[in-house]
């Protein structure tokens, strides 16, 4: 029977700049962490819809209204149907801009701005 010993442990500066180094070597940086959103749906409006949204990040959308309400691309890409009180979650996928209304209530329209990672 062999015995290894455990290899010394590092300290946390040593791994930070092993970390730094491997990241300059492969000329990778870490990937941005997503944001979630939230677009709420009230008085006939949809709410602000966030202007520093990134493929990755959610939006979710969430009816405060008393009627129904949808959230429809205009180029087809997503259709969310929501009666009072419903949410539905949507991660980004592409980059570009959408414009969307609510086929109920077409004066309720916004676009959704979303930049490359």
């Amino acid at each position: 029977m062999k015995i290894i010993a455990p290899a010394p442990a590092l300290r946390r500066p040593a791994i930070v700049t092993l970390m730094a180094g491997l990241l300059a070597w492969t000329g990778h940086a870490a990937a941005p962490t997503p944001h979630d959103h939230v677009v709420t749906m009230a008085n006939m409006s949809y709410g602000k819809v966030p202007s520093d949204l990134k493929v990755g990040d959610t939006i979710t959308w969430v009816n405060h209204d008393s009627v129904a309400h949808t959230v429809t691309a205009r180029d087809r890409s997503f259709d969310w149907r929501l009666n009072p009180g419903q949410s539905v979650q949507q991660t980004l996928q592409k980059d570009g801009s959408f414009a969307f209304y609510c086929i109920y209530h077409t004066a309720m329209r916004g676009t959704l701005k979303v930049a490359a990672q």
